[in-house]
């Protein structure tokens, strides 16, 4: 986006955080030993769509601290476009710590102040946007401050020119004073693709229901509702409603992995794919996540992807993926229906 280079197709525009995860087993006050990764809804979601082929920018603003240095420099190795993020002299970065679990843990935020707390819709006229086919939002970043609510407005209420936006509601109870769910309604009915869990949809709408929650939710092209562990519904105008049932995966750790299935969708949608597949390159990019207890895990076997997108119902359902099956076929480079066996049940 810099020295004249070609804008990245999507611009996923969100805080990201320095993440600290245990290396120990046991509560976080006895661990001694972490790891420091790096994490944040947009941010993952860029990630992942470098690493699918989709050209991608990462927009924030991070701290002039060794924490912000590591974020960018990071993200900028996994092919993500960072130079309109910006440094900021005088609030730091925000850091969060997780204790992972197959079935989640506590994650621990200390964003409050933090550099991208103070971004604003000023932002918006300062980047260059000529060639990004998408932007990304998500209900985290108008949260962080009221500049930041209104930089989300700015961007969902800019005209088009032709650019969709995307908004991934990420219901963060602990990022909203009173829990009041409904200010994400109006950000959400003014995006053309919105991407929520039904338990999510239940706090925001009052229902879970994907049918109702469309009828709540009209303006937008398309709405895509998660049903966790169970599938995706796909809801667009004009079409008939698409239920896809998730993968059967044996998780590590569950966090990032909203943000990998945006990204496999999204990705697919840039290249018209056909909605059941769009549903399933999601599925498939979200298992490579939970697969890991980082944020942002590494893809997938391209074997394992291709034969899965294409697989019918049955196979589809009778795979299940473990990370060692897979980190095994990956280097054998054996089919992907023999690496998604139940071969270490």
């Amino acid at each position: 986006m810099a020295g004249g280079a070609p804008a990245p197709e999507v611009l996923c525009l969100g805080e990201s955080m320095a993440v600290f995860v245990p290396l120990e087993s046991g509560p976080a006050h006895t661990v001694r030993t972490w790891n420091r990764t790096i994490g944040g809804a947009e941010s993952n979601v860029a990630c992942h769509l470098a690493a699918l082929g989709t050209s991608s920018a990462w927009v924030s603003a991070v701290g002039a601290d060794p924490f912000g240095r590591a974020l960018v420099e990071e993200i900028a190795a996994s092919g993500v476009d960072v130079t309109a993020t910006y440094v900021d002299p005088e609030r730091p970065t925000g850091v969060y710590f997780k204790e992972p679990g197959a079935r989640g843990g506590p994650v621990r935020y200390y964003r409050a102040g933090s550099a991208a707390s103070g971004m604003g819709p000023g932002l918006l006229a300062e980047l260059d946007l000529g060639g990004v086919r998408l932007i990304h939002l998500s209900g985290i970043t108008p949260a962080l401050s009221p500049s930041c609510a209104e930089l989300v407005r700015a961007v969902l209420t800019a005209p088009r020119e032709g650019r969709l936006v995307s908004f991934d509601v990420n219901w963060r109870p602990a990022l909203w004073p009173g829990g009041d769910g409904a200010l994400l309604a109006e950000p959400a009915n003014l995006a053309d693709i919105v991407l929520v869990g039904d338990d999510e949809a239940e706090v925001v709408w009052g229902t879970g229901d994907a049918h109702a929650l469309r009828a709540l939710v009209p303006q937008p092209a398309t709405l895509v509702v998660k049903h966790g562990e169970r599938g995706a519904t796909l809801l667009e105008r004009d079409r008939d409603a698409v239920f896809e049932p998730a993968l059967r995966v044996r998780v590590v750790e569950p966090v990032g992995a909203g943000d990998a299935f945006a990204a496999g969708f999204l990705a697919a949608t840039l290249r018209g794919t056909a909605p059941r597949l769009r549903l399933r390159q999601g599925h498939l990019q979200a298992a490579s996540t939970l697969l890991t207890q980082d944020d942002v895990g590494l893809p997938l076997p391209p074997g394992v992807v291709g034969e899965l997108l294409e697989a019918d119902e049955s196979v589809w359902a009778a795979a299940e993926l473990t990370a060692r099956a897979v980190q095994r076929r990956n280097r054998l480079g054996e089919s992907a229906m023999r690496s998604v066996a139940r071969e270490d049940a």
